[in-house]
C-alpha cells in the first residue's frame, strides 16, 4: 500500500532522532523521510538533499600523489645495485659515472611514474563506465540513475537481478527475496516483507530492510531509501574496503615468476663478468661498474609497467568499441578464447519484439502487421473478429494485464519515438493490445485502473511462467497466466482439452520452426476457494483455461552474421544458449551461421538426460542449447572447458550469475542485464551486441600480440649487449662500452620505447590466427627464433665493428663512441623489426602509431646530445663522429632490419597457398 505525503523539507533523514528505521512502519518511514511515495522526490529536493547529504559513495583511499608515485619507483632491487653502483663509482674515484648513474635512475623514475600515473587515470576512467545503475521513482516517473546520485527519501524499484544501491525501507513487496552473505553471511536467499520488526533483531532478522551491497534474487519492491555511502550498513566496514588490494592477473603473476628467473640470471651474469674480468687482468673498478651496468641491462626494469599500460591501453580500446572491461584478466583471456556461449535475445537479435501472429484456442489465427513499439496497425487474415470478441479479448487482457512493461509516446524532446519501458517480450504484447483493442472496443488505456492487480506471482526462469490475480469491474477475481507453451499448457483443462491442447502443442512447433518466439496465454476465474489460496503454480494446475498463442519474431542484427564469419575464420566457435524452443533457436542459428548443415539443438530436458561423457561426446554437433536452466548453464560451461575450451559466456539474468563467474570470460549485457551479471562477468557489453563482443576479442588479441613485441624487443636488446661485453672478455679485447654508456643505452632503447611499442594499431589479421593458448610461453619457440636472430646478429655486427676498429689501432674513446652508438642504432631497427612478424618494417607506417614515432625522434635527440654537446659527451666518455663514421655505422646497425627482411619474406613465401589451394 502506497502512502500519499506531503513532500516537506528533511533534515538528516539519514540519522533518525527515534526508533531504527526497521521497527517503523511503510507509512511512517515514509511520513519521516518526508517523500509522497506515489511521485517520490523532485528534482529541486534531491539536488537539495545531494547538497546536504554529498554523494552515495564509501570512503576510497585517496590516488597517491605525483610525489608517491615518483618515491615509489626507488623501492625496487634493481634500483637498489644501481645506488650500490653510484657509491661504488664515489669511492674509486668515478664521480662523474656516479652523476650519469643517479641520473639515469631519475629518468626512469619519472617515466616509470609518469606510465603508472597514465595506468591508474585509465582504470579510473574505466570504473566510472561500469558504475553501478539503480532504478527510481522521482518526479511521479521512473528514471534510471547512477547509484552514486541516490538521496534519502528516494524511492527506489526494485526486480529480480538488481543490486541494491543502498539502505531501504521496504514500501511495497511482492515474493522479494535478497542475497545477503556479502552482509550477513546468510548462504540463502531472505525472503522480505514490508512489515516492521521487533528492535532487538538482528540485521539478519530485518525482513522490511534492504541493505548496500546486496541484490535481489526473485520478486520485486519499491523501498524508500534510508541511508547512503558511509551511513549504510556495509559503510560501517568501509575502512576494509579502503585496504583491500586489486589482485594479480596471471599474465602478471607469469611475469612476476620470469622476473625472478631473471634476477639470478642476472646476478649469475653479474659473477661471470667480475670473474673474466679479473683473469683477464682488468682493473677492479671498472670491471665492476661494467657488470654491475651489465646486470642491470639484462633484467628490464620496464615491463611490468609497459605490460600494466597494455592492458590499460587494451581497456581502453574495448571501452571505445562498447565493451566495458571490469577485471583486467579478461583482456588476456580474450585472445585464447576459444568457444562463445552467446545468448540470443537482444545479443544475436535487436531486442526489438514484435508479435506477428496470433492463436487462440477456437482454432483462429491471425497475422499482425506493424514493427517495432509503434502501436499501429490490425490483424490480417479472414474471419477478423467482431468487436467485443470475447476470447480474443481475454487474450488482450492477460496480454496486458500480466504485464509489467509500458510504452512511453514521443514527447519531442528526449524522447523522438515510442520507446519500451521494461522487458522487450512483454512490451511487445503492450503493443499489441494497443493495436488490436480499440477495433475490439477493449479501452486498453484504462484497463490496468479498471482490472486493478491483487497480488502476482513473478517471471521465474525455473517455472517460465507469470501470474496476476485482479479484481474485474463486476468484483470477480480473475487471474491471467503468461510463459512458455510446455509449461503453461500442463496447467490446462476444459471438455475439449485433449484436442485443444494438442493443436496448441503443433501451432507452438510451427510458430517455432518459423523462427518466432511463442507464448501462450491462460485465465482462471477464481471460485471462493482458490480466492483466498496463496498464488502459486500448484493451486492453479488444473484450473487454467488456455486463451492462445502469440508468436513474437526478434530480427537478428545486421552485423552478427559477419561478426559469426569473423569468428570461425579467427578459430573461435559461436555457440547459442537460449531460452526459447530449440526450433526457433535451431532456426535463427541456421540464419545466422552459428549452425551448420549437420548441426543440432538440445534443450534443458534432453540436456538432463546426458551423462558427464556423453555430454562432452556431443558437444561438437550441437549449436544451440535451448530452453535451459541456469544449473545447466554453468554445466556446459564446464563440460567445453574439460574438453580444454576456454570460453566466454554472455548472460544477463540473476540466474546466469554462477556461470558467468565460472567462464574464463564472462559477459554480461550493459542495457538489458541485471546488476547481479554485471557484478559476475568480467565484461560488459554497452550495446549487448554479440558483434561488439567480436570486436573485443579483436581487442584482446591486438593487447597480447602487442605484449609480445615488447618482450621480443626487449629481451633482443638484453641479449645483443650480453653477447657483445662476453665474446669482447673471451677474446681478450678491451670493454667495448663504459659502464654508463651501457646505461645510457637503456634509457634511448628502453625507456623511450618499450612503453609507445604497444600502442601498436591492429595489423588486420588478427581475427584470421588460431586462438592463443592458454597455457603459452611467454616466448614460445617462433619468438626464440626471432630473439637470437635478432639479437645475435645485431652482435655480430657490432662486435665485428668493434675489432675491425681496434685492430687500426683507433684511440678507444672513439672505438667505444662508434660502438655504443652502432648498438643504439640497431636497436632501433630492431624495435621497427617488432611491429609486425610477417609483414615488412618498410610497409608498416611509423605515422600509424605516433605515440613510437614521437619516442624514436626523442631518442635520436637525446644521443645527438651525448654525442655532439660537450658536457653530456664528457659525462658518457664520448667523443664527436664525422658524418661519414655516422653514415656508414648506420649502414651497418641497418644489417639488423635486412637479416629480418629476409626471414619476413620466407614466411610469407612458405604461407601462400599453391595455385588452386584455397
Amino acid at each position: 500500500m502506497l502512502v500519499r505525503m506531503k513532500q516537506a523539507p528533511a533534515t538528516s533523514p539519514a540519522e533518525p532522532a527515534g526508533p531504527p528505521w526497521h521497527v517503523l512502519t511503510a507509512a511512517e518511514a515514509l511520513r519521516r523521510q518526508t517523500v509522497d511515495a506515489t511521485t517520490g522526490l523532485s528534482t529541486e529536493e534531491v539536488r537539495r538533499r545531494q547538497s546536504l547529504h554529498g554523494p552515495n559513495a564509501l570512503p576510497e583511499a585517496a590516488p597517491p600523489s605525483a610525489l608517491r608515485r615518483l618515491l615509489r619507483q626507488f623501492v625496487s632491487p634493481l634500483i637498489a645495485i644501481l645506488g650500490v653502483a653510484a657509491l661504488l663509482a664515489i669511492v674509486l674515484g668515478h664521480a662523474g659515472d656516479a652523476v650519469v648513474i643517479a641520473l639515469v635512475v631519475l629518468v626512469n623514475a619519472l617515466i616509470g611514474a609518469y606510465q603508472e600515473g597514465r595506468a591508474d587515470r585509465s582504470m579510473a576512467a574505466l570504473r566510472q563506465l561500469a558504475s553501478l545503475q539503480v532504478r527510481v521513482w522521482r518526479d511521479g516517473a521512473e528514471q534510471a540513475i547512477a547509484a552514486h546520485e541516490l538521496v534519502p527519501g528516494d524511492i527506489l524499484l526494485l526486480a529480480a537481478g538488481d543490486a541494491v544501491g543502498a539502505d531501504a525501507r521496504l514500501i511495497e513487496a511482492a515474493l522479494l527475496q535478497a542475497a545477503e552473505a556479502a552482509l550477513t553471511g546468510e548462504s540463502v536467499p531472505v525472503a522480505k516483507t514490508v512489515d516492521a520488526q521487533h528492535e532487538a533483531c538482528g540485521l539478519a532478522d530485518r525482513h522490511g530492510m534492504v541493505h548496500s551491497g546486496t541484490h535481489i534474487t526473485a520478486g520485486r519492491a519499491r523501498a524508500v531509501v534510508v541511508a547512503i555511502g558511509p551511513d549504510t550498513e556495509v559503510g560501517q566496514i568501509a575502512d576494509l574496503t579502503t585496504r583491500a588490494v586489486d589482485p594479480h592477473t596471471p599474465l602478471e603473476l607469469r611475469l612476476d615468476r620470469f622476473g625472478r628467473g631473471l634476477v639470478i640470471a642476472a646476478l649469475l651474469l653479474f659473477a661471470l663478468v667480475l670473474a673474466l674480468g679479473l683473469l683477464r687482468g682488468l682493473p677492479l673498478s671498472e670491471v665492476l661498474m661494467v657488470a654491475i651496468s651489465q646486470m642491470v641491462s639484462m633484467v628490464p626494469e620496464g615491463l611490468p609497467v609497459a605490460i600494466t599500460i597494455a592492458l590499460a591501453v587494451g581497456m581502453q580500446r574495448m571501452a571505445a568499441q562498447g565493451a566495458i572491461v571490469r577485471r583486467l584478466s579478461a583482456v588476456e583471456t580474450l585472445g585464447s578464447t576459444t568457444v562463445i556461449c552467446s545468448d540470443k535475445t537482444g545479443t544475436l537479435t535487436r531486442n526489438e519484439m514484435t508479435v506477428t501472429r496470433l492463436w487462440l484456442a477456437d482454432g483462429r489465427q491471425w497475422g499482425v502487421d506493424g514493427t517495432g513499439y509503434v502501436p499501429t496497425g490490425a490483424l490480417l487474415g479472414e474471419r477478423l473478429p467482431e468487436p467485443g470478441d470475447p476470447l480474443l479479448s481475454d487474450l488482450l487482457r492477460a496480454a496486458l494485464l500480466c504485464n509489467d512493461a509500458d510504452l512511453l509516446a514521443p514527447d519531442d524532446g528526449e524522447r523522438s519515438a515510442w520507446t519500451a519501458l521494461g522487458d522487450p517480450t512483454e512490451a511487445a504484447l503492450v503493443v499489441l493490445a494497443r493495436k488490436i483493442g480499440p477495433a475490439l472496443a477493449l479501452p486498453t488505456d484504462t484497463l490496468r485502473r479498471d482490472w486493478p492487480r491483487q497480488a502476482e506471482l513473478p517471471f521465474d526462469a525455473d517455472t517460465q511462467l507469470m501470474a496476476t490475480r485482479h479484481v474485474a469491474p463486476d468484483g470477480h477475481l480473475v487471474v491471467y497466466l503468461k510463459g512458455a507453451p510446455e509449461r503453461l499448457l500442463r496447467l490446462c483443462h476444459g471438455p475439449a482439452s485433449m484436442e485443444t491442447l494438442a493443436a496448441a502443442r503443433e501451432q507452438a512447433e510451427a510458430m517455432a520452426q518459423g523462427a518466432l518466439r511463442v507464448l501462450a496465454f491462460g485465465a482462471v476465474e477464481l471460485d471462493p476457494a482458490l480466492a483466498v489460496a496463496a498464488l502459486d503454480v500448484d493451486t492453479l494446475a488444473g484450473h487454467v483455461r488456455l486463451l492462445g498463442l502469440a508468436g513474437q519474431i526478434d530480427p537478428p542484427r545486421d552485423e552478427v552474421r559477419t561478426a559469426v564469419a569473423a569468428c570461425r575464420a579467427a578459430g573461435i566457435r559461436p555457440v547459442m544458449v537460449t531460452g526459447d524452443h530449440k526450433l526457433t533457436g535451431l532456426a535463427i542459428a541456421r540464419q545466422l551461421g552459428i549452425a551448420g548443415p549437420d548441426d543440432r539443438a538440445i534443450d534443458g530436458v534432453e540436456l538432463e538426460r546426458l551423462g558427464e561423457a556423453e555430454l562432452r561426446a556431443v558437444l561438437p554437433h550441437v549449436a544451440v542449447f535451448a530452453r535451459v536452466q541456469p544449473a545447466q548453464k554453468l554445466r556446459i560451461v564446464e563440460a567445453f572447458q574439460a574438453r580444454g575450451d576456454v570460453v566466454a559466456m554472455t548472460g544477463d539474468g540473476v540466474n546466469d550469475a554462477p556461470a558467468l563467474a565460472r567462464a574464463d570470460v564472462g559477459v554480461a549485457m550493459g542495457r538489458s542485464g541485471t546488476e547481479v551479471a554485471k557484478g559476475a562477468a568480467r565484461i560488459v557489453l554497452v550495446d549487448d551486441d554479440f558483434a561488439t563482443l567480436v570486436r573485443a576479442v579483436e581487442q584482446g588479441r591486438l593487447t597480447w600480440a602487442n605484449l609480445r613485441k615488447v618482450l621480443l624487443y626487449l629481451f633482443a636488446t638484453s641479449l645483443d649487449e650480453v653477447v657483445v661485453l662476453m665474446a669482447a672478455l673471451l677474446a681478450g679485447l678491451p670493454l667495448p662500452l663504459q659502464a654508463v654508456q651501457i646505461l645510457w643505452v637503456n634509457i634511448v632503447t628502453e625507456a623511450t620505447l618499450t612503453v609507445n611499442l604497444v600502442m601498436d594499431p591492429a595489423e588486420g589479421d588478427e581475427m584470421r590466427r588460431p586462438p592463443t593458448a592458454s597455457n603459452a610461453a611467454l616466448i614460445d619457440r617462433e619468438m626464440l627464433g626471432r630473439l637470437l636472430l635478432m639479437g645475435l646478429t645485431s652482435a655480430a655486427v657490432t662486435l665485428a665493428w668493434f675489432t675491425w676498429r681496434v685492430g687500426l689501432d683507433l684511440p678507444l674513446a672513439q672505438v667505444r663512441t662508434e660502438v655504443f652508438t652502432l648498438t643504439v642504432l640497431a636497436q632501433w631497427f630492431n624495435v621497427l623489426n617488432c611491429r609486425s612478424a610477417t609483414r615488412s618494417a618498410l610497409k608498416v607506417s611509423l605515422l600509424s602509431n605516433r605515440w613510437l614515432l614521437g619516442g624514436l625522434l626523442l631518442s635520436v635527440v637525446l644521443q645527438a646530445g651525448v654525442l655532439f654537446w660537450p658536457p653530456l659527451a664528457g659525462l658518457f666518455h664520448a667523443v664527436p663522429l664525422s658524418g661519414e663514421t655516422l653514415l656508414a655505422i648506420l649502414a651497418v646497425a641497418s644489417s639488423v632490419l635486412w637479416v629480418e627482411e629476409v626471414r619476413k619474406w620466407a614466411v610469407r613465401r612458405r604461407n601462400v597457398p599453391a595455385p588452386g589451394v584455397q
